[in-house]
């Protein structure tokens, strides 16, 4: 392995939780990082293994720099393994003329940007002998249990690498030699170079010409040059706590059918609304481009749909149980149960729900649909995928969107959504068990662990 890493760029990952069901890479390059693991390794059912090792969370924290990515990785028997994994890096030339075709387009940068692969960038820095996604031959095993080949710990390395490409393409830029933020530097100064000689065309090529005759630029370089722009100054910081309402107890009667101590609750209860909304504008720029995962039951991408859809506004039954959920007064309990037409049983379950996944929980708690044909085939097949390596538990159909576990009182319900609930039976009702998860299996889990199951449902 050459040495052309620029100090300082190495990035390590927290371990990753387990990954039950599913594939493990859904980009195209992590896909082909996947292929070119496949097409190395000798033994497939060293893969198989190490497929198992992964899915198990078995690999912890995972090391990427230039040339290698590191883990200590658990085998079945408790045993802890160093795994490396090696890639060749680039030489100092081969990134000289990878850094040209990204900057001769606007598109690649902008890609980049947004965290994913180009795939023109891919296809003309081949043709420029410069392969940026591994190919056959090129990952290297070494492990601590001294396989000569793929072993499962190396493999699962690998398999847990491609989730982290899924998310980060940059990881397998740092691979090749260069981390996010030399790079980022490199095509900057690129760039802003370029632009002072007057575009791509530099000194002998005139720019694109605009209206007028003056020189101008298209909108995808305009936009793709946006990061060259200086960062917008630290915004301001909020309160740790919201501000508190005003006492409405004075001598002053109130008017007829106006409760003071209610309009008290409601006013704290907005500005802790308030508060959040605050807090979550400005930290807008932490969260930006975290997005949800998983296939909507209605066809097409599952958690898409959910993730982009306008929320809808509360029914008053609904914010009843939003306002009683963070209420620690029995009178205002009491009251919001009444009024919104529920037995204190009923809220209780209703609250409990609420505080696993808001008003989505408690539509699954409430309110029963009966996926279409499209859907309980697409839900057919997540509970079939969730159990790949091991047997799955007796399912039985309990009529709209759940599934009962046969001999326990276990039970999963699947949202509009596309998430699964944990439920469980306790004194005849049906009660969320935990948060839901995209993973049937996940789910299931949780309503294992969240309380004893026997025979029944």
């Amino acid at each position: 392995m050459s040495g052309y890493g620029h100090e300082g760029d190495e990035r390590t990952f927290a371990a990753l939780p387990p990954a039950q069901g599913g594939a493990f890479a859904r980009t195209w390059w992590g896909l082909a990082w996947l292929k070119a693991l496949e097409d190395t390794a000798l033994d497939g059912q060293q893969l198989k293994a190490g497929r198992r090792h992964a899915r198990a969370g078995a690999v912890g924290a995972v090391s990427v720099r230039p040339g290698r990515i590191t883990a200590v990785v658990k085998h079945r028997d408790g045993t802890a393994y160093r795994s490396d994994v090696l890639v060749r890096e680039f030489s100092e030339e081969e990134w000289e003329r990878l850094l040209d075709l990204a900057v001769d387009s606007a598109g690649h940068i902008a890609a980049l940007l947004d965290r994913e692969m180009p795939p023109h960038l891919v296809e003309d820095a081949a043709a420029a002998g410069l392969d940026l996604l591994p190919g056959i031959g090129d990952l290297d095993p070494q492990c601590g249990c001294e396989a000569w080949d793929h072993c499962p710990h190396t493999s699962a390395l690998c398999y847990q690498v491609a989730r982290l490409l899924d998310e980060d393409p940059f990881v397998l830029l740092l691979m090749r030699g260069r981390g996010e933020r030399t790079l980022l530097d490199q095509l900057q100064a690129r760039s802003a170079s370029r632009a002072g000689h007057g575009g791509r065309g530099g000194d002998d090529t005139p720019g694109a010409e605009g209206a007028g005759g003056m020189p101008g630029v298209s909108a995808e370089e305009a936009y793709a040059a946006g990061f060259l722009v200086p960062p917008l100054p630290a915004p301001p910081v909020a309160h740790d706590v919201p501000g508190r309402s005003p006492s409405l107890d004075t001598e002053t009667e109130p008017e007829p059918g106006v409760d003071p101590a209610a309009l008290e609750f409601l006013a704290s209860d907005a500005a802790g609304r308030a508060h959040r909304l605050l807090v979550e504008a400005l930290s807008v720029g932490e969260s930006a481009g975290v997005s949800a995962g998983g296939a909507s039951v209605h066809g097409g991408s599952p958690a898409h749909a959910a993730a982009t859809a306008p929320t809808a506004p509360l029914t008053v039954a609904q914010d009843a149980v939003r306002l009683a959920s963070g209420s620690p007064m029995p009178w205002t309990t009491a009251r919001l149960t009444s009024g919104s037409g529920r037995t204190r049983a009923e809220m209780d379950l209703a609250t409990r729900a609420w505080g696993f996944g808001g008003a989505a929980a408690l539509a699954v708690l409430e309110e029963e649909w009966t996926p279409d044909t499209e859907a309980l085939a697409w839900a057919g097949t997540r509970l079939t995928e969730a159990w790949e390596d091991d047997e799955p538990p007796a399912l039985r159909r309990s009529g709209g969107a759940r599934w009962t576990v046969v001999g326990t009182e276990a039970q999963l319900r699947l949202g509009e959504d596309g998430r699964w609930w944990p439920y469980l039976k306790s004194g005849g009702r049906w009660s969320p068990a935990g948060p839901a998860d995209r993973d049937p299996a996940t789910a299931l889990a949780t309503a294992f662990a969240a309380g004893p199951t026997g025979a029944g449902g």
